[in-house]
């Protein structure tokens, strides 16, 4: 699907709903690149009657911007939730199984199970739900063409960004608040001086360099053969 030149519309969402939908919501992702920190993902259904002026995709946006919009968009929403998986589970089970354990806990935060989800990019990772009933519409650019991704973004990237600046009073060598854990000289700096701290993901190739801390990648493990990752996440089904 082309990417939009106008602002996200709600034209999906009505499509969805005339073609028999009985439920839907957006769903956008933020931190799959950040070396630190949580993989954030939420669900936002919005009603169709109203809306929110200003919504676009959030990294369209000003810092400001996302902030002021935030509380409206909130409560805009008729239901919204927020799913993440730590650094340490994207260590653990990989990006691409983090990226499904945390849509798993966005949809489950919901009221109820929406019948339709509809993804920003062009993989589906909700592969059916819990229910198994639920049907993914992936969407290239999604969140500046689905109004329903574009709210879920902005929730999803002020929810993220608040607690990387609430880590930057822990570790303020690394300037969480300005760069959010994502790659830059004054986080590589931190890193060659003090090494990884607990919110960073030490499976990712920027440990490879810290040469002097004693630091190694942690590879991510089969959790078939882990009955100890079990115990650590219970909530995660494999397939």
């Amino acid at each position: 699907m082309a990417i939009a030149k106008t602002a996200p519309t709600t034209r999906i969402e009505r499509e969805c709903y005339a073609n028999g939908s009985r439920s839907i919501v957006g769903m956008d992702e933020v931190g799959r690149g950040s070396w630190a920190g949580p993989l954030t993902i939420v669900a936002a259904k919005l009603p169709l009657d109203r809306r929110v002026n200003g919504v676009r995709d959030s990294k369209m946006l000003t810092e400001a911007r996302r902030e002021e919009l935030f509380d409206r968009i909130a409560h805009w929403c008729e239901d919204w939730a927020v799913g993440e998986a730590s650094a340490a589970e994207c260590d653990a089970l990989g990006m691409s199984a983090a990226q499904k354990l945390a849509a798993r806990r966005a949809l489950g935060g919901l009221a109820e199970e929406p019948s339709t989800v509809l993804v920003d990019g062009p993989w589906d990772f909700i592969e059916g739900g819990e229910s198994g009933a639920i049907e993914t519409v992936t969407i290239v650019k999604g969140d500046r063409i689905s109004l329903s991704i574009a709210a879920a973004s902005i929730l999803a990237k002020v929810t993220r960004d608040r607690q990387l600046r609430a880590a930057d009073t822990e570790f303020p060598a690394f300037n969480f608040a300005s760069n959010k854990g994502y790659p830059c000289p004054v986080h590589q700096t931190a890193l060659q001086g003090y090494g990884p701290t607990s919110i960073h993901r030490r499976s990712w190739a920027f440990v490879d360099n810290l040469i002097w801390t004693g630091c190694h990648r942690v590879p991510a493990v089969d959790l078939r053969q882990q009955s100890n990752q079990e115990r650590l996440f219970p909530d995660l089904v494999l397939q």
